[in-house]
């Protein structure tokens, strides 16, 4: 078990690096074209968070200080955003992000057994990361394919009307 980040503080400035050297040219340029959208630039907040995880792969809170600092808001504000979205990572994942819905469709048609068989197969359970770093596994509380249940988001594509067997061949296609 891992312990939470430490909170960034709303009431002292963050000693954040650069946004212009913690982030690339490329992310730094789709943070201005997201910015120049909106009338108030904290308004692009999650399409910056996406962003930044796409290019850091998770969330840390230096991230979220160089993103206050980009966005001259309080990175306290960063930090809440981020925390709220379970879509934002917090600490390192997998290359592969598997979310196994367990909402009551998912529930009554075999949840339970999808995810017991990224025990069997890979030895993790919800909130885990592989050995290899391959693969992270969470619990998501709703997905939205309640009439294809059971069923699971793998790097943004759903897999539906799971059994153990579908689910142990997807597994071992994962590069």
């Amino acid at each position: 078990m891992t312990l939470p980040l430490r909170k960034p503080s709303a009431a002292q400035p963050a000693a954040a690096s650069d946004p212009r050297t913690y982030f690339s040219a490329a992310t730094l340029a789709k943070f201005d074209a997201q910015v120049a959208q909106y009338p108030d630039p904290k308004a692009a907040l999650i399409p910056i968070l996406h962003y930044a995880q796409e290019e850091k792969g998770w969330i840390s809170r230096e991230t979220c200080e160089v993103i206050a600092t980009y966005l001259k808001m309080p990175a306290i504000r960063v930090w809440e955003v981020m925390t709220f979205y379970p879509m934002f990572h917090q600490e390192p994942v997998g290359r592969h992000v598997a979310w196994v819905c367990r909402n009551i469709s998912c529930d009554l048609r075999g949840a339970d057994e999808i995810v017991a068989t990224f025990y069997k197969k890979c030895g993790i359970e919800p909130g885990e990361t592989t050995a290899d770093g391959k693969l992270t596994l969470k619990l998501a509380e709703c997905l939205g394919g309640c009439a294809a249940a059971p069923m699971m988001d793998v790097d943004g594509i759903y897999h539906e009307n799971l059994t153990p067997e579908s689910v142990e061949r997807l597994l071992d296609g994962l590069k």
